[in-house]
């Protein structure tokens, strides 16, 4: 998140995390994050550590929203950070930020039937927001399928609902989501308009490091047989296919229970999976190399990821576990900064003029995930 406003010219002055683990992470990259980084419960943090800002962000636990979670919701042991989020601006009733950049799974959308969602909108709602979903995926701007639901809350006086640009549905709103909007005119929404995102040309390959044969990385012959025997006859098909073919090729795995059996399954459009937290295994991603007639099996590597993600610079210097943890928690440093370009600092400037910007002035804070492993 600070990496993509960063660039468009926000600065972070506030930030906070439950998770010890990320926090290091932050620390070791952001040389001042002892200056601002207030770890622990979002519950527990007092209208006094709040800084006065122009934009808060919070990205808060998937775990209950997900459809690969528990499905319990917004009042889930996890996902209930939002709560915490909306009780932290309600202790600073005088000096809320003009905006709030809230993201999360699309999930978040049908969770509980729609109510959870309904409620967040609402909550915003009583603190004098007007709201604005859409639906950004990271392949826009990096090979990783990676689809989230962002939602630009504005402090303005009046509404301006904008709901008629919604006859069609668009990428950045699909239909799901436009039903959703039309069905609740209770909700104070300011919906604008947005360009359509790029088109990256971003592979898989593209990202890989150049790890030789006979690294260590590369799983045992044994090892790589048995995932290429857990794939059912269309993927193993698949896979043949790319070892047979004279040039290598590259795709990714994530292993799934199916009908209570674990099974391979390879994607090879040039895409990487969702990057998803490493918990129980499941969650690490696997890299497919194939062609000349063989094949050979790795994880990805936390430099791999850090790219999947658009920060190809961070620095990481975790055990690979720690790093995919924080990776799979993180937003994608491209897409916050389309969103920063072509809304945050669109309406900043609308309301405050350019002067401020310009200066690189702008102050924001940032409340991370309060994700549990």
């Amino acid at each position: 998140m600070r990496l993509g406003l960063e660039l468009e010219g926000w600065r972070t002055i506030f930030a906070n995390d439950i998770d010890p683990q990320k926090e290091e992470m932050y620390k070791a990259h952001f040389p001042d994050g002892n200056d601002h980084f207030v770890p622990g419960d979002i519950n527990a943090l007092s209208s006094s550590q709040i800084p006065t800002v122009g934009l808060a962000t919070a990205s808060f636990p998937c775990n209950d929203l997900s459809l690969a979670g528990s499905r319990e919701g917004l009042h889930g042991k996890n996902s209930s950070a939002f709560w915490g989020f909306i009780r932290v601006l309600e202790r600073i009733p005088d000096r809320l930020p003009h905006l709030i950049l809230i993201e999360n799974v699309t999930g978040f959308l049908s969770s509980n039937g729609g109510r959870d969602f309904e409620d967040a909108m609402f909550a915003l709602n009583d603190l004098g927001y007007v709201v604005d979903p859409f639906i950004l995926d990271a392949a826009s701007f990096v090979p990783q399928s990676r689809r989230r639901l962002f939602v630009v809350a504005t402090k303005v006086d009046e509404d301006a609902s904008g709901i008629e640009q919604l006859s069609n549905e668009t990428q950045i709103r699909p239909n799901a989501l436009i039903q959703f909007i039309l069905s609740h005119p209770d909700i104070k929404w300011r919906i604008r308009s947005l360009p359509s995102p790029p088109l990256s040309e971003l592979r898989l390959q593209d990202v890989l490091q150049s790890l030789p044969a006979d690294s260590e990385a590369w799983w045992s012959n044994d090892r790589a047989k048995y995932l290429l025997e857990q794939m059912s006859p269309r993927h193993r098909k698949t896979a043949d296919t790319l070892i047979a073919t004279p040039k290598w090729s590259y795709g990714t795995v994530f292993r799934r229970v199916r009908n209570g059996k674990s099974m391979a399954e390879l994607r090879t459009d040039g895409i990487a999976g969702c990057l998803r937290t490493p918990r129980g295994g499941s969650g690490r991603q696997i890299l497919f190399k194939a062609g000349h007639g063989t094949y050979q099996v790795r994880l990805l590597t936390a430099r791999e990821c850090a790219r999947l993600m658009g920060a190809d610079n961070f620095n990481i210097d975790v055990p690979l576990n720690q790093a995919l943890f924080g990776f799979g928690d993180a937003v994608c440093v491209p897409a916050i900064r389309w969103i920063a370009e072509n809304y945050l600092n669109v309406v900043w400037k609308e309301e405050h003029g350019r002067q401020t910007h310009s200066k690189k002035e702008t102050k924001g804070l940032s409340y991370r995930r309060a994700t549990r492993a």
